[in-house]
């Protein structure tokens, strides 16, 4: 049930894409994490501002606060804060807005929020409600209410662990603030309630899946000697009904040195359910196991004969898809390829292995959902898609172009390999993000739901242009600016990064950026620089941990190229980048603070020698390189942006923004990146959310907020600009 991404690293759009829910880290108490980290900083007292690392320290949350206040103070009292707020508030919290959802059993699913339902509410209706203008909803659990009821700070995280084919009892999962760190509680569709003495698990990083109705297979942390040394789980277990959750029995385990390790089952298409494991050796390497059952019990693991740059996807017609990353037998990176799982189930053995599709130089595989008849599949090609349908007729495969908006991003919404009915979505900058019905079946397409125009488009113009990198390199990127634009050096204009962990950045409609900034004058560029998955493995890889640069030069290729064509210069130009693209920005800041006069840097990586001992960064090694090799840690110091703060050096002022509840990025490295600003005596912004998780949002109030502060400093940075 569901989407699938090709690549491991696709799983998330952010730094810390920890893979299966399965293999996600455990996480302490906030007791718990003060304390750890308040002997960690003892244990490092080189680094005068390790005591910003204490998350809920007194001291920490202290400077914190100041921080927070004096930047509150400047960007609210701003006239223009308010209405854009309110703008934004009016986008987020619309009726008009798509209510994405997952269909089986004639049934469709939906998460929902609006100014009523701040924490949101789990709904469903009929599929012929749902196909209507005004779809009669059925509330299964109301998140307020439930938050209100616990008195806790509730944030829905998703209800779809529902044990097939019935899809009755699911396990809901809730995060205190928006964190990571979560607890799944086994829930009743009919009933519509908590089942009593049913499934829960304490809060963790990790998470639990259905073997049957009365076993769950959870991996979470068990105490010592069940996590790895990046601190992630690394063992799965069997946990039956009625049973305390401490005796689950162990079935598999990694090694400490895996970076994670764990286990999922999954329901083929006649019903029956198999267990898949998998080691995770770094953020790039796994292996693979499958687990035979008889009689109830787990035989020993057999292992996928795939390399360790390879990942498994969803099984179609007996056919186990499996995507490469490295060079295998006769095939190529990149490419998809398919093998008979009955057969290596019976063999162990994969001998005959089906090309499913190539790319080429300029193309890339992006996510896919599997229906009963067949694989819908998103083809990028100079970063705008494609979709294929595809389909085994017993010895090789066949595919088809379907027709769907071209010139922007259409992929699967949502799928399930029991339907035919699909959901595929489609968006570009300037056109409101379309969801369509498609019959595999019938190859039928209607409109099921479009967002409405929140911004005037029909004068604005998009464009995708080329710049040459430092090593002659042709880096994309794209233009969206008013036809009226005038190339006169002076335009407001923001640039967008990410160029990490494979993930492709892709043209979207953006109803807050349009009515805030592109309405404003502004200008906007979305970068596609190395690092990411636009072109697949091979633009990744170009940019793994030494090589690293090359992703910086292609983003100053293109920021270079931006003044050189007068679409903006310095003074009117500014960057934005959240996560891993939080640390691109960093690294502009400080390699070439000429270029820009704003810099956004969000719940980012800044501290580039010590982020493998925060939170989940020692998973990140396979990414960055490790800070204790002498090659590796020597570049990273070289780039690290707290490190290379120095005196006497015009910086723009930066913004920087994170969460206290961030688990993923620790919001240590904003904190002292502004600490170090400011013992340099240099200016900056700084906001942290009290909630939030690493989306630095809680509720779509705090969404608005965030977002009606970014937009005003880059007007007062870049707009207001002499």
């Amino acid at each position: 049930m569901g989407v699938h991404l090709i690549r491991k690293s696709n799983l998330s759009a952010c730094v810390a894409l920890g893979a299966l829910a399965l293999a996600m880290p455990a996480y302490a108490t906030d007791a718990e994490t003060s304390k750890m980290e308040t002997a960690m900083t003892t244990a490092n007292s080189d680094d005068a501002h390790l005591y910003l690392e204490e998350v809920l320290g007194d001291k920490a949350i202290a400077e914190v606060r100041s921080w927070n206040d004096r930047t509150l103070k400047r960007l609210t009292s701003d006239p223009r804060f308010a209405k854009m707020e309110a703008d934004v508030l009016a986008i987020v919290n619309s009726k008009d807005k798509i209510p994405y959802g997952s269909y089986r059993n004639g049934v469709v699913q939906n998460f929902w929020q609006d100014e009523t339902h701040v924490r949101g509410i789990w709904r469903r209706t009929t599929l012929d409600s749902y196909m209507s203008a005004t779809p009669a909803w059925e509330t299964v659990l109301d998140v307020d209410a439930l938050a209100k009821e616990e008195g806790k700070n509730w944030v829905y995280q998703g209800g779809g662990q529902c044990l097939e084919p019935e899809l009755e009892l699911c396990m809901v999962t809730l995060s205190d603030g928006g964190k990571d760190a979560s607890l799944m509680r086994e829930f009743n569709v009919k009933t519509k309630s908590f089942v009593k003495d049913g499934f829960i698990t304490r809060e963790s990083k990790g998470g639990t899946g259905w073997l049957d109705k009365d076993t769950q297979i959870v991996g979470i942390d068990f105490g010592e000697g069940t996590m790895t040394e990046s601190g992630y789980p690394m063992t799965a277990r069997l946990w039956k009904r009625g049973q305390p959750l401490d005796e689950a029995v162990e079935f598999f385990r990694g090694e400490k040195s895996d970076v994670s390790a764990g286990a999922s089952s999954f329901e083929r298409a006649d019903g029956s359910r198999e267990v898949i494991a998998y080691r995770g050796l770094t953020f790039y390497d796994s292996e693979t196991y499958w687990i035979p059952r008889k009689d109830g019990a787990f035989g020993a693991p057999v292992k996928f004969p795939i390399p360790t740059k390879a990942a498994l996807g969803a099984e179609f017609k007996g056919q186990m898809l499996l995507s490469l990353n490295e060079d295998w037998r006769e095939f190529k990176s990149g490419d998809l390829l398919s093998f008979s799982f009955d057969a290596f189930m019976k063999t162990g053995k994969i001998e005959t292995v089906h090309l499913v599709i190539r790319p080429d130089e300029r193309s890339s595989l992006g996510g896919y959902g599997v229906t009963k008849d067949q694989i819908l599949m998103s083809v990028m090609r100079d970063v705008t898609s494609t979709v294929f349908a595809y389909d085994w007729d017993g010895g090789k495969w066949t595919s088809k172009p379907l027709d769907f908006p071209a010139n922007g991003s259409v992929g699967v919404a949502s799928s399930d390999n029991k339907e035919s009915l699909t959901f595929v979505s489609s968006t570009s900058f300037l056109t409101p993000s379309t969801l369509w019905a498609y019959d595999t079946a019938t190859g039928k397409k209607t409109k099921a739901k479009a967002l409405p125009d929140w911004f005037d488009a029909s004068q604005m113009v998009a464009e995708q242009k080329f710049a040459n990198s430092k090593d002659g390199t042709k880096v994309p990127y794209f233009i969206v600016r008013s036809k009226k634009t005038k190339m006169d050096g002076k335009n407001p204009t923001l640039l967008y990064g990410y160029g990490g962990f494979e993930v492709s950045m892709t043209p979207g409609y953006s109803a807050s950026m349009g009515k805030l900034w592109l309405e404003q004058g502004g200008v906007y560029v979305l970068s596609n620089i190395r690092g990411g998955g636009e072109y697949g493995p091979k633009w990744h890889q170009a940019g793994l941990k030494t090589k690293r640069q090359v992703i910086y030069d292609d983003f100053i290729a293109i920021a270079e190229k931006l003044i050189a064509d007068k679409v903006t210069s310095p003074k009117h130009l500014g960057i934005e980048g959240g996560s891993n693209g939080g640390l691109l920005t960093g690294v502009m800041f400080t390699q070439r603070p000429d270029l820009f006069g704003a810099v956004i840097s969000s719940v980012p990586l800044l501290d580039m020698l010590r982020y493998d001992k925060l939170l989940a960064g020692a998973s990140w090694v396979g990414e960055y390189g490790s800070p204790a090799d002498p090659v590796e840690g020597a570049f990273l110091k070289s780039i690290s942006p707290y490190h290379n703060v120095k005196t006497g050096v015009k910086y723009p002022e930066i913004f920087l923004l994170t969460s206290t509840k961030d688990d993923r990025v620790h919001p240590g490295h904003a904190r002292k990146m502004a600490k170090r600003l400011e013992d340099m005596g240099y200016s900056f912004l700084y906001y942290e959310n009290i909630d939030g998780g690493h989306s630095a949002a809680a509720n779509l109030k705090e969404t608005a907020r965030r977002l009606a502060l970014q937009y005003t400093y880059l007007l007062q940075k870049l707009k207001d600009a002499e």
